[in-house]
């Protein structure tokens, strides 16, 4: 049987290209005609659908495996909660009836705790931002539809990796960086997230739910600091995040993710144990890579 992908992107992509080489039948739904030619060179059959115009879900194929990884793009001009909620209902009703698993991609955005406490899959979801709230409630709709006991729901930590590396110009100029010193992240390398997904998908009991990080939280200055010393640049300095801003938003969430279950029952293996080996990893690779012009 075939794959199907909605959300091809950053993570979605990756998981395509490992079934790619499995021999595996991917198809990916996308809204761009460019795309749908990019996805055609690589070996995915591309679908021209919108998850937020039902009337394009038409002939989906029959798939052994969904996975669901659509983002949210604040250039559309929707709200996120119509793009997560909404676009997951229409998926969810155009879908076949022989759908097997559905791999829904969420967030730990989910959590609202604030004090540095560690979160685990029974740890209680009061999310504070638009995001966690719109995730929780795709969670929740998914979980009462007749997919739902074929689901696993994955709640990501913060997606890093090649492109992914926040505030790299600012570190190499030595301007002061926007963002809290203090407080934790969570994180997992896009590979390995990747990988993630495709274990869940060998080794998980739907319906089921992991958090999915590398199980090492860091503080940010420590964060940042590795960060600087990889570029060669000065180290990091700090200024407060200005008011209402994302950052500022995302800094009342402390927590520290624990990731015992996905580590026991699917057995990845995580090529980035932590955020030493992945930035050490990114930064290499982009010194690889030919200079622009």
């Amino acid at each position: 049987m075939a794959k199907l992908i909605f959300g091809c992107g950053y993570l979605g992509r990756r998981v395509a290209r490992r079934w790619l080489s499995a021999g595996e039948t991917v198809f990916a739904v996308t809204r761009s005609a460019a795309r749908a030619e990019d996805f055609r060179r690589e070996g995915i059959t591309p679908l021209v659908a919108d998850v937020l115009r039902p009337a394009s879900l038409t002939g989906l194929p029959v798939a052994d495996t969904v996975l669901y990884a659509v983002g949210y793009d604040r250039t559309a001009g929707e709200s996120i909660e119509r793009v997560y909620v909404d676009g997951l209902a229409a998926v969810l009703t155009a879908l076949p009836a022989a759908t097997g698993r559905f791999i829904y991609i969420s967030s730990t955005g989910v959590y609202g705790q604030a004090t540095g406490e560690r979160v685990d899959e029974a740890s209680l979801c009061q999310p504070t931002r638009d995001g966690g709230r719109a995730c929780l409630a795709a969670e929740q709709l998914l979980s009462a539809h007749p997919l739902g006991n074929r689901a696993i729901i994955l709640r990501l930590a913060g997606l890093y990796g090649p492109g992914r590396v926040p505030h790299r110009q600012q570190l190499l100029a030595g301007e002061p960086l926007a963002v809290p010193a203090e407080g934790w992240l969570n994180l997992i390398h896009v590979d390995d997230a990747a990988s993630v997904v495709l274990a869940a998908e060998l080794r998980a009991r739907p319906p089921r739910l992991y958090v999915v990080s590398d199980g090492r939280p860091v503080e940010r200055r420590a964060y940042y600091t590795e960060l600087a010393r990889l570029l060669g640049a000065p180290p990091p300095q700090f200024a407060p995040p200005a008011p209402g801003s994302p950052a500022l938003v995302r800094s009342a969430s402390d927590k520290r993710i624990d990731n015992t279950r996905m580590r026991e029952e699917l057995a990845a293996c995580l090529a980035y144990p932590s955020y030493r080996e992945g930035l050490a990893a990114i930064v290499a690779h982009a010194a690889d890579e030919p200079a622009a012009g």
